[in-house]
């Protein structure tokens, strides 16, 4: 049980980052859907959708095959300065090769004018690329503290230069103090810059968090061992395939959308629009999935190192208390969701029936995740990229056949039931694949029971209005609903204190019973 513990701290403290800093970048989103159009915006989220893809590729997988490896080699030292120079090298390449290509590129993503914002996300998700081996490494020396500090100061930098760029500098300019920005903004083109300084502001922060992880990056004795490079990419390489199939599968609705409708290009971009600010309310569900998976590659890695059952014992439990999370935050959403809209502009309302699918389909995602623990501790990650790849196709033929058969203006929709059924089946297919190479005890009944249990809440909290003067009584009994799902589950589980408090007053009504 000590080591779920430490996995749950742990997770708390990535979670504490990943959730405030998301939430923050979060609150951009009432700004973004305020000031821009639909269409500005979606411009926004494709390229980013994209970014994201290239962030996979320039990683290659040695994220994961460092805390592989590092766990394996006598000196982790070794294994993290040849992981280090070799992204390091990629990342330079890739910003020369963009450098050198960038009309060809931006004609290729249907961006012609859009060059310079290009150019920054270039170097942008270079950067990242790189330091996200900085990162690991301070995952790996279990520091989640400083992990949390830079991320969030990433964040804090990032969310105050969008403010100073897209509301305060417009103000300064037409003032007598338009001097202190004019040697920059107005080159810039000021106002009409547009969505260009939310990729400033994001190239900035990003140079930031590489100033604060010098200490990571310099106090290294560097070299370069080829062997083991060649043997981390012969561990890593799959986890390239399933790390890009599954950044397509993720963004696949705003990546694929544009290209579904090229004679109506305008409608297309307010589609992703609409579709990536309302999947910003859903990012509640990845939020949580990404700090848990900050935390659970290097527990997994350094579980297993030992031997028993209780190694065996804390991947199970990993899993049943993902899932008891995880659907607690699938109800808290929803039931708070006519809250929750209020983040994104009133306008983009009509996106919201896309939430509760996207945080099912990141649920299972989830799941899915938890369950790789199997292909990477036994060295077959090739099972990692025929999964991805499965995803990725079923995810481009739904999309191909659902997002046009429900067409504009709702053909998102098609995006985020695609997501949903490709992530359940490669979920169960990789649970059944699992107990043959390496099969564990899943709670499986358990955790059904609880997903029955949420489901059975949900359609109850749907019956309340949710409009009109009784709006009080609806939020009151949707609190005691979600109360009630966390007894439920502390009970059940013999959680200290809770269980034997509410076992307690169970006691006490019987007795008040029988005494009547």
């Amino acid at each position: 049980m000590a080591g779920i513990k430490s996995l749950a701290k742990d997770t708390a403290i990535y979670g504490l980052s990943s959730i405030v800093g998301r939430f923050l970048n979060w609150c951009l989103v009432p700004l973004y859907t305020y000031v821009f159009p639909s269409g500005e915006y979606g411009k926004v989220s494709f390229l980013y959708s994209l970014t994201a893809v290239a962030l996979v590729i320039l990683n290659y997988g040695m994220e994961t095959g460092f805390f592989r490896y590092a766990n394996k080699e006598r000196d982790p030292m070794r294994v993290y300065s040849t992981s280090l120079l070799s992204v390091g090298a990629t990342s330079l390449l890739f910003i020369a090769a963009v450098t050198l290509l960038l009309e060809p590129v931006s004609r290729a993503l249907l961006m012609p004018d859009g060059s310079l914002y290009i150019g920054l996300l270039a170097v942008t998700v270079a950067v990242d690329a790189f330091t996200n081996i900085p990162f690991a490494y301070l995952r790996f020396r279990s520091r989640p503290v400083r992990f949390a500090l830079i991320k969030c100061t990433n964040v804090a930098v990032n969310i105050s230069l969008n403010l100073f760029f897209i509301l305060l500098c417009p103000l300064i300019s037409g003032s007598s103090a338009s001097w202190l920005i004019d040697w920059f903004y107005a080159p810039a083109g000021g106002a009409d810059f547009g969505i260009g300084w939310i990729f400033v502001a994001n190239i900035l922060s990003t140079l930031v968090v590489l100033a604060m992880l010098l200490p990571e990056v310099v106090k290294v004795k560097y070299s370069f061992d080829t062997a083991l490079w060649r043997r981390m990419l012969s561990y890593s390489w799959p986890l390239l395939i399933l790390g890009v199939a599954g950044i397509l599968s993720q963004n696949m609705g705003q990546t694929l959308i544009p290209y579904l409708f090229p004679d109506n290009a305008a409608a297309a971009q307010s589609m992703v629009g609409v579709y990536s600010a309302n999947m910003k309310i859903a990012l509640v569900m990845v939020m949580f999935t990404q700090a848990f998976r900050y935390a659970y590659e290097p527990f997994i890695f350094a579980q297993a190192r030992g031997k028993g059952e209780d190694k065996t014992q804390a991947y199970c439990d990993a899993m049943k208390f993902f899932v008891i999370f995880g659907l607690l935050i699938f109800l808290g959403v929803m039931y708070y969701l006519p809250v929750l809209r209020h983040f994104i502009s009133r306008g983009y309302w009509e996106g919201l029936r896309v939430v509760p699918v996207m945080m099912l389909a990141e649920l299972c995602f989830g799941v899915f995740f938890n369950l790789s623990l199997w292909y990477k501790l036994t060295d077959r990650t090739r099972w990692g990229m025929y999964f991805s790849l499965a995803v990725f196709v079923m995810m481009l033929a739904l999309n191909i056949w659902l997002v046009p058969a429900i067409g504009i203006p709702d053909g998102y929709m098609g995006s985020a039931y695609a997501a949903l059924v490709s992530y359940a089946v490669i979920m169960v297919v990789s649970y059944f694949v699992g107990r043959h190479y390496y099969p564990l005890p899943y709670q499986v009944g358990r955790m059904a029971l609880y997903a029955a249990l949420a489901a059975v809440l949900y359609f109850a909290g749907t019956l309340l209005p949710e409009e009109g003067g009784m709006l009080w009584l609806t939020y009151t009994v949707r609190t005691l609903l979600l109360a009630a799902y966390a007894a439920g589950v502390c009970v059940t589980e013999n959680v200290p204190v809770i269980s034997p408090l509410v076992r307690r007053l169970l006691r006490l009504r019987r007795n008040d019973a029988k005494t009547d």
